[in-house]
Formats: C-alpha cells, sequence, structure tokens
C-alpha cells in the first residue's frame, strides 16, 4: 500500500519516515522527496507497506499527530496523473510539429 505523508519538519530524512511507519508493520520503502535545486526537503514524501491493513492503521493512527513538531497528513496515496506525451514538446515553438520557421503565415 502507498501512503503519502505531507507538513513533514524539514529535518525529517526517508530514514526517520521508515522508522516511523516500522511500527505498524513490513515497510518496503519510504522516501522523503528533495528539491533538485536547493537540495531541501520539499516537506512529503511516501511510504509504501507490504500489508494493506498495516498501511491503513498507520494512515488512521498518524494522520494530524505531530512529529518533530509539526502536525503530519498521512493519507493513500493517489495515482499520478497522466499529463500527457512530455516527448512531443517542442520547446514552446508550437504543436503539431510546426516550428516558429516553418509555421503557415498569417497575412
Amino acid at each position: 500500500m502507498n501512503i503519502f505523508v505531507a507538513k513533514l519538519s524539514p529535518a525529517i530524512t526517508s530514514e526517520d519516515l521508515q522508522e516511523l511507519f516500522q511500527e505498524y508493520g513490513d515497510v518496503v520503502s519510504a522516501k522523503v522527496i528533495i528539491d533538485k535545486f536547493t537540495n531541501e526537503s520539499k516537506r512529503f514524501g511516501f511510504v509504501e507497506m507490504k500489508n494493506q491493513e498495516d498501511g491503513l492503521k498507520a494512515i488512521e493512527e498518524l494522520d494530524g499527530c505531530e512529529y518533530d513538531k509539526s502536525t503530519i497528513v498521512v493519507k493513500k496515496a493517489e495515482p499520478k496523473a497522466e499529463t500527457g506525451n512530455r516527448n512531443n514538446s517542442r520547446g514552446g515553438y508550437g504543436n503539431n510539429n510546426r516550428s516558429k520557421f516553418n509555421a503557415p503565415r498569417r497575412d
């Protein structure tokens, strides 16, 4: 079961998340999301638990609790939304494989 955890303290690490959720069952993975430019926590993460019942119990007991001086949000993770094919991007020059140099003229 995949779990979304938000409003984390900036000091929380992936290892901290794993330790917190291990109290409720087997944790497959735990990851705090890090900003690739600042290398700082984005203050949310994901935990994957082996057993759905354990995950639901963790959600029920941890949602709204205080963890490292922050009141955290814990809920079932939603599947990532489809945003379309990112490989079709033309760098802002238009769509349908037209560049600014071969676009039809508007006279």
